[in-house]
């Protein structure tokens, strides 16, 4: 997975605390998580296609999720940022080499690794599925530390009042 999951993450966990009628912009959401503007915004831009944030024009805008916490998978993230593609993409070399090169009819059936590899993804993407943003939100209050938390809180209230 690319940095931008992580990152989309960390994102849509922090807009989940975000009051419905505001945003947060690009800028202060690269600044508040310290990653590159241009990337990040490349990635807010895929999130907003697919569904998951929603752009808010004006002041007090910027970007929100589209959704509430609770209806927006950590899958729905991942292939936002990501895509649908599988991860594990089957070349069927078996059929090269020595032991290779037999008739189409000595290979109908699916590669014993690729069978493994694509039953475990699924296994992961549903596992992904199964778990929302605001599950995320959850582990943060249960994973950071109080002190964290305030720091959190109080860049939260500036940046909501201004």
């Amino acid at each position: 997975m690319s940095d931008g999951v992580e990152w989309a993450l960390h994102v849509a966990s922090l807009l989940a605390v975000v009051p419905p009628d505001r945003g947060l912009t690009a800028a202060k959401l690269s600044e508040y998580h310290g990653v590159p503007g241009a990337y990040l915004a490349k990635h807010l831009q895929a999130l907003t296609r697919a569904g998951v944030f929603e752009a808010v024009p004006g002041r007090g805008g910027g970007y929100r999720l589209a959704r509430p916490a609770k209806d927006i998978t950590v899958l729905e993230v991942v292939e936002a940022v990501d895509g649908r593609a599988r991860a594990f993409q089957c070349k069927e070399i078996r059929q090269n080499g020595p032991a290779g090169g037999g008739p189409p009819s000595e290979y109908r059936n699916i590669c014993g690794i690729a069978k493994v590899m694509y039953d475990a993804e699924a296994a992961y993407r549903e596992s992904l599925r199964q778990v929302t943003i605001n599950d995320l939100l959850g582990s943060f209050l249960r994973h950071v530390e109080p002190a964290g938390q305030m720091r959190a809180a109080q860049w939260m209230q500036k940046e909501l009042s201004s």
